[in-house]
């Protein structure tokens, strides 16, 4: 359900001002690592990693071994028209992207909106490669996948893209409001499907966003975000899972509850120096399936940055860290 009215006001106000202050956080390069925040799920083209993040013009990384990232750059160097049309409160910063490869293209999926409001759309980019080195380099937008207004009932950002081994292509989105949604995408232009239109809802929480889609044997789980992100040591992301039979659901956590009335098994919540762990993607590799995310890192003050993990199963098919 749509948050009430003061609850909106509440979020907003902290989403803006401690947001603002995420956003505004320098790369410390003495740190090492880039800041990473909703980071995309890392793509690999020959022997280079890629993972794209929020930031000015979408922020890109590079890697050689998912462990030492460097920054590469910004995707958009100047911004589609239709992002201040459509996106009234836009104001540069492209939040949540998401990259596939289908055919010969890379596509590259992000939210355009403004704080706390659900007036927002998921823009599509397309390159035939993601080496800035090769002369065939070059973002084109593609337009809009899906928007939402005022009079809408979800919130189209934080995209993420899962490829059925049937051959469909679906889209996972969605923040506050009706909670997570799912649309079916042409698997050939990577746009919403001209027949299968319906939206269908997942999951719902009071604070809920960033959902990330896993199939393994019989069951698609389905991961999302309770709780605020974006305030550094403060935030209280932590990732909670269900899973069905069918991509488009009913989900249901451990104990038989539905993700669409509020249900969701803890998967991953602070622990350490990892604080508001968030903002889940998934690779393959071999036999091992990885969990890329963002935390805070207590040890460096807040920094937000890319963890991952090996995704474990238990006896029950449930994963865990």
């Amino acid at each position: 359900m749509k948050p009430p009215g003061i609850i909106r006001k509440i979020l907003f106000t902290a989403l803006l001002l401690t947001s603002q202050v995420a956003m505004a956080q320098p790369d410390r390069k003495d740190w090492g690592t880039p800041r990473f925040h909703d980071p995309s799920t890392p793509i690999r083209q020959g022997d280079i990693w890629y993972c794209f993040s929020t930031g000015n013009g979408i922020s890109t990384r590079t890697s050689t071994d998912l462990k030492t990232w460097k920054d590469a750059g910004t995707v958009f160097k100047e911004f589609p028209v239709w992002h201040r049309e459509v996106i009234p409160d836009h104001r540069g910063y492209l939040w949540a992207p998401d990259v596939i490869h289908r055919s010969d293209r890379y596509l590259l999926y992000y939210s355009v909106s403004g704080w706390g409001k659900n007036v927002s759309a998921i823009g599509i980019a397309s390159s035939p490669t993601l080496d800035p080195k090769d002369p065939a380099y070059q973002w084109k937008d593609e337009g809009i996948v899906v928007r939402s207004g005022k009079d809408d009932p979800y919130n189209a950002i934080d995209p993420q893209l899962f490829a059925d081994p049937n051959g469909s292509l679906w889209m996972v989105f969605g923040s506050f409001w009706t909670g997570i949604q799912l649309i079916e995408l042409d698997p050939k232009t990577g746009l919403r499907h001209a027949e299968h239109r319906k939206v269908h809802q997942l999951a719902w929480n009071e604070s809920i966003e960033a959902p990330a889609l896993l199939k393994r044997g019989d069951y698609y789980y389905l991961f999302v975000n309770w709780g605020l992100c974006c305030r550094g040591l403060k935030s209280t992301y932590e990732i909670r899972i269900g899973r069905s039979k069918k991509i488009t659901g009913p989900y249901l956590d451990a104990t038989g509850n539905e993700l669409a009335t509020g249900g969701g098994t803890l998967f991953l919540k602070s622990e350490g120096d990892r604080v508001g762990p968030g903002h889940a993607s998934f690779i393959q590799e071999k036999d091992e399936t990885r969990m890329f995310f963002h935390y805070y890192d207590k040890q460096r003050g807040g920094f937000a940055t890319i963890g991952d993990l090996p995704i474990h199963w238990a006896d029950d098919g449930w994963p865990k860290p």
